[in-house]
């Protein structure tokens, strides 16, 4: 029985790769600002890094990751004074 088999017998899927890089790119933004957030003392900044560095483990959706991840870079513009 090869790997894929035994993942779909387990009812597991591997992400796809748009998912994977969804995650990658929103992992970088949220690190980015967090680390900005930490220096400049801004704490909305810091929090909206952490979330954006998080969310993808709680999200299994493809469309839903890109969405929030959206949604949050916005929050990152919106705040930036």
């Amino acid at each position: 029985m090869d790997s894929t088999t035994l993942l779909q017998s387990l009812d597991l899927s591997l992400p796809s790769p748009a998912y994977i890089a969804g995650a990658i790119l929103f992992g970088l933004v949220g690190m980015a600002a967090f680390a900005y957030g930490k220096r400049t003392q801004r704490s909305q900044t810091k929090w909206i890094g952490v979330a954006l560095m998080l969310y993808p483990y709680a999200i299994s959706r493809t469309w839903l990751l890109y969405l929030v991840g959206g949604i949050l870079c916005a929050g990152l513009f919106i705040a930036r004074e």
